[in-house]
Formats: structure tokens, C-alpha cells, sequence
């Protein structure tokens, strides 16, 4: 892929797309030039199967000051450019996610540089000339079959049919979200998914679907403030190194099994290697996550806490946190996490630690009038709480 281009332009993005062909792979790749970094081109390439290290340019689109990008209520999205359009549909949300942001900051680019059709972008006859693919896969690169899919459907539902329709496609859109590996997950698995489990005509919501994808696709993907000196994210902001830096991260708390630490040498990390599974025991674990946070807040830096997704694991962690930092039951810890990450969902077990940990924090205050803590009620209590626990393991008492 990488042969083809010229010496003096650079790859911004490289997506996998969908193809009719099943053996066929494509992809589009976004480029650049050292020579003027605001222009910006799509490029299609075709490789005949999935082992092949060849591939051919099969499609050349300049991305001009007039270039609209549209979504096409199909799992897909199409790019107009000069009067001319294209369909494309990425092989998961994660990388339609990743490709839109990219295609919107080059589009803001060449807004900001007047880059009207005919005036510039001369390089990218370059490419026009070696277009090579196969006719069958410039075919596909030029297919308008779904273009009508970008246009509203029209909706002779009532405003408050549709209303009540929109409400229960976002919560179940998001329980889809949140559960699913969105790596693989596809737009199309979003609306087949939906349609199982909703049983109505969901075409007249297409567009509110994709736009819904989108909203929960950047709630996900950027870190939520929950303190001044506490952030709670996701996989993907704990491997965004400026992101860490502009947030004045100095500590990460890893609440994962299967995710590695990603810059050892720059931050100062720990970690809680569980699984997001209900038999999980996190809470024998807040009270070393206590510490960890404080020490970062003492320090004047800030400390970044993740999970996969920043739903559950990590998300059960600050709350835990907030209900002993702040003295909050855990209704108001949960609602105020909640505020600030709308996503979260701790999961059954973790719910119910939660509460077994809202029960400890209100009794581990209670002292007698000499000052000293009354062991023998705080003792009772905790053997109490205990039954709750997964496996009825024992909960360790930390500051």
C-alpha cells in the first residue's frame, strides 16, 4: 500500500471497508502532502484476497472546500465532493468512528484554505493516472445503489409515536454499545440487533440511529472529568499519550485483565487485573484504589481510571472512591458519576459490592466518646455485609 504513494505524502488513516466480493479486501486510505498539509485526498485500494501484499488504486477523491459527509442510515457513510459521491462502509463502528473524525478535520482544513474544485490538488492526478484496479472493482468503488438512504425517510408516524420510538431505540442502542466488542460490531449488527429486539419497522429511525451511534461513539471515546484531578475513560484514551499530557495526567489506575500499561516510563500506573464479570471481587480492592487516587491528587497531578470501556469496572471504582472522598451514599456518588459519564453501567456484582461498600463507609466512622473506634459494632456489621459478597469472601478494611 504504502509503494504507491509518492515519496512526499503521508498516510493520515487506513479503514477497512466492507466488500460485495467476500475474497476482495478494500480499503480507503486518507493521504497527505509535506508539500501543503491542508489538502487531503481519499484514496480506494483493492487487494485481490486477504494474503495478497499487492494492491491496485481502484478510486481518487479530492476532498475540496465544498466536500460533505453524510451518513447513509445503512452502516455507512457517503463523501460529496465536487459533484461527486461516494459510498463507504467501514468494517466495524470503532473504525467509522476513527475515519470520521479524520474526514471532518480535512474537510474543516479545506474550508479554511478556500480549496475550490479546480484551483489546487493538482497532485492528485498522480493517482488519477495510476488508477489500475480491476473494472469489477472500480465498479464498487462507484456503486450509487444505496444513495437514496441519505435522504429522510418520510415518517407518517405521529410526533409522539415517534418520540416513544426514539426513546427506546437510544436505551437499547446503548445497552447494545456497552455490551458488545465495538472492534467488530458493525452499524448494521446495531440496527439487526435492534430489530429483534424492538419488533417494529425501524426504517423511518435510520438516520436517528446512525447520528445516536455517533453521540454514544464520542461519549466512549473521550475521558469524562469526574474531579478536577480525576478523569474515568476508556482503552482508547489510555493509549492517547497528548490527550494524557493536555489533562495533566501523571497516575493511571488500570482496572483491566487484558489490557496492557502503554507508556510505563511516563506514568506512574496501577493495577486491578479482574474481568468485568459479576463473581468479580472488586471491593477487597478500593481501599489500595483510595490511596492510589489520593496520592495523585496530593501530588497536583491528575490520575486517569480505566477500564475497557469506562462503563463498569473502572466506573464502580470512582464511585467507590467518591463515596469515601466525599461522605456520599452511594445514590448520590452513582448519580454524580453518572452526571459527568452518562454511559456508565456498573454491572449486577458490582452494584451489589457498591452497596456492601456504602454499608462499611457507614459504620467505619462511628467511634466512642473516648475517640476509639467500636470494634466489636464494626466487627458485626462487616460479618453482616459479608453474606453479599461473591463467594463470601472477606472484605479487607483499609484507610
Amino acid at each position: 500500500m504504502v509503494e504507491l504513494l509518492r515519496p512526499e505524502d503521508t498516510i493520515k488513516l487506513a479503514v477497512q471497508l466492507e466488500s460485495v466480493n467476500p475474497v476482495r479486501v478494500r480499503y480507503l486510505i486518507i493521504v497527505s502532502t509535506l508539500g501543503n498539509k491542508d489538502e487531503s485526498i481519499l484514496l480506494g485500494m483493492d487487494f485481490p484476497n486477504p494474503q495478497s501484499n499487492q494492491c491496485t488504486i481502484g478510486l481518487v477523491l479530492p476532498i475540496w472546500s465544498d466536500t460533505q459527509v453524510y451518513l447513509d442510515g445503512d452502516g455507512g457513510f457517503s463523501v460529496t465532493s465536487a459533484e461527486e459521491t461516494r459510498i463507504f462502509k467501514p468494517v466495524s463502528m470503532q473504525t467509522m468512528w476513527s475515519v470520521l473524525q479524520v474526514l471532518h478535520g480535512c474537510c474543516e482544513r479545506s474550508v479554511k484554505t478556500a480549496l475550490i474544485p479546480g484551483t489546487g490538488l493538482e497532485w492528485a492526478e498522480h493517482y488519477r493516472r495510476h488508477i489500475e484496479s480491476e473494472r469489477v472493482c472500480r465498479n464498487e468503488w462507484e456503486a450509487m445503489d444505496d444513495l437514496e438512504s441519505v435522504r429522510k425517510d418520510s415518517d407518517r408516524s405521529s410526533a409522539e409515536d415517534r418520540v416513544s420510538g426514539e426513546a427506546l431505540i437510544k436505551e437499547h442502542l446503548r445497552d447494545i454499545m456497552m455490551t458488545e466488542n465495538l472492534d467488530n460490531l458493525t452499524c448494521k449488527m446495531v440496527h439487526t440487533a435492534l430489530k429483534a429486539r424492538l419488533g417494529f419497522d425501524l426504517r423511518p429511525f435510520r438516520e436517528y440511529i446512525d447520528n445516536e451511534i455517533l453521540v454514544t461513539m464520542a461519549q466512549m471515546d473521550k475521558p469524562s472529568q469526574i474531579f478536577e484531578y480525576l478523569y474515568l475513560g476508556s482503552e482508547w484514551n489510555a493509549a492517547n499519550f497528548e490527550e494524557l499530557q493536555k489533562n495533566n495526567v501523571g497516575y493511571i489506575l488500570n482496572v483491566t485483565r487484558e489490557i496492557d500499561n502503554f507508556f510505563p516510563a511516563s506514568f506512574t500506573y496501577m493495577n486491578i487485573r479482574v474481568y468485568d464479570v459479576e463473581a468479580t471481587n472488586l471491593l477487597s480492592h478500593w481501599p489500595d484504589t483510595y490511596n492510589f487516587i489520593n496520592n495523585a491528587r496530593k501530588s497536583g497531578q491528575a490520575v486517569f481510571v480505566h477500564c475497557k470501556m469506562g462503563i463498569s469496572r473502572s466506573a464502580s471504582t470512582v464511585i467507590a472512591y467518591a463515596m469515601k472522598q466525599c461522605h456520599w451514599p452511594l445514590d448520590v456518588a452513582l448519580a454524580y458519576v453518572k452526571e459527568r459519564r452518562s454511559i456508565i453501567k456498573p454491572n449486577e456484582g458490582f452494584m451489589k459490592q457498591l452497596q456492601t461498600y456504602s454499608g462499611i463507609l457507614s459504620v467505619v466512622p462511628s467511634v466512642n466518646r473516648s475517640g476509639r473506634m467500636n470494634l466489636f459494632s464494626l466487627m458485626q456489621s462487616i460479618s453482616e455485609l459479608d453474606d453479599d459478597l461473591p463467594g463470601n469472601e472477606k472484605v479487607k478494611i483499609g484507610t
